[in-house]
């Protein structure tokens, strides 16, 4: 018979064979090139950063928060980046007013609702496929379908549906399968015992769902929710192909709140990125850094409220 004392004997042997395991010379050269991948990337993007900071501190320097309360302008020493985030907090807007609900539903129907068969599978599929299209596809469909469709729905403004409702239906289609797959994946990690627990005391599907699977899925759903808003944020490619404007533009003076909703806009990314081609030096080396510095800073700062939100949740259930 096999008493405790024999299993402990048995456990400090293996531990002591475990231990005293000489490393094999692979182990460690894997080990130490990964270390180096790693001190590298770090390095990239450190180097990155000092580069980007450098060249705003000038500007940050002598204008200040003028610089994020003007407007654009072809004048190097008055541009500014406030249409630029009004337009990139537009999209968010409508990216968190259509893409959320959508993606939440979506996930809690696949991981609460609909049935384990092969048509569930190919679902869950292809979202995933979707999830790695290439951010491009995403500006051809909104240049084929959302474009047509905001001017067919009475929006489509001056500019003929090439706005800021086109712009915020395609990033919400990008962002879309993201949300429904860290969503999905938020309500999965629930542990069944939670349900069971609510069906043993007679609650229906809906009421385990709505008091128990969500509020224990929370800080999941949010933590993937924000990020994914940070991604279509910083998102350039769908917009350049929906009308975004990359020159620089000023609205009416007299101009309608509809009529600027439905006018010309522009995006963060897209004032980057136009910033870095102008020939003058003071856009490419001072302006473009510091529209940087602060798209990152937002970026950074929703990455924040995603941390506090999750660990809000936790502390809470």
């Amino acid at each position: 018979m096999t008493t405790r004392a024999d299993v402990l004997d048995a456990e400090a042997v293996i531990r002591r064979s475990l231990e005293g395991k000489k490393a094999r010379l692979g182990g460690i050269l894997l080990e130490l090139s990964l270390l180096a991948a790693l001190l590298a990337s770090l390095l990239i993007l450190i180097v990155l950063l000092v580069d980007v900071i450098i060249g705003a501190i000038p500007v940050f320097r002598e204008r200040g928060l003028d610089f994020i309360t003007s407007g654009l302008s072809l004048n190097p020493a008055t541009a500014g980046v406030w249409t630029a985030i009004i337009g990139s907090l537009l999209l968010s807007l409508i990216v968190a007013v259509i893409a959320f609900p959508l993606g939440i539903g979506a996930a809690l129907y696949l991981e609460e609702y609909a049935p384990e068969n092969r048509f569930t599978r190919l679902v869950n599929t292809n979202i995933r496929n979707l999830a790695g299209v290439p951010s491009i596809v995403y500006g051809l469909l909104g240049l084929a379908l959302f474009i047509p469709l905001v001017s067919a729905i009475g929006l489509g403004g001056p500019v003929n549906g090439k706005n800021v409702f086109a712009g915020g239906l395609a990033l919400a289609v990008l962002v879309l399968p993201i949300v429904i797959i860290t969503s999905a994946e938020a309500i999965r990690a629930v542990p069944s015992l939670i349900r069971e627990a609510g069906y043993g005391v007679g609650a229906t599907q809906w009421e385990v769902i709505r008091h128990h699977v969500l509020p224990s899925a929370a800080p999941g759903i949010l933590t993937g929710t924000i990020l994914t808003l940070a991604r279509a944020f910083g998102e350039a490619a769908p917009l350049l192909l929906v009308g975004v404007t990359t020159g620089f533009f000023q609205a009416a003076a007299d101009a309608s709140l509809f009529e600027r909703l439905t006018g010309n806009y522009t995006a963060m990314p897209i004032v980057v990125l136009e910033w870095s081609r102008q020939p003058g030096s003071e856009f490419q080396n001072n302006l473009a850094p510091a529209a940087i510095v602060v798209l990152l800073v937002v970026l950074l700062t929703a990455n924040s409220i995603a941390i506090l939100l999750r660990n809000r949740y936790e502390r809470r259930w």
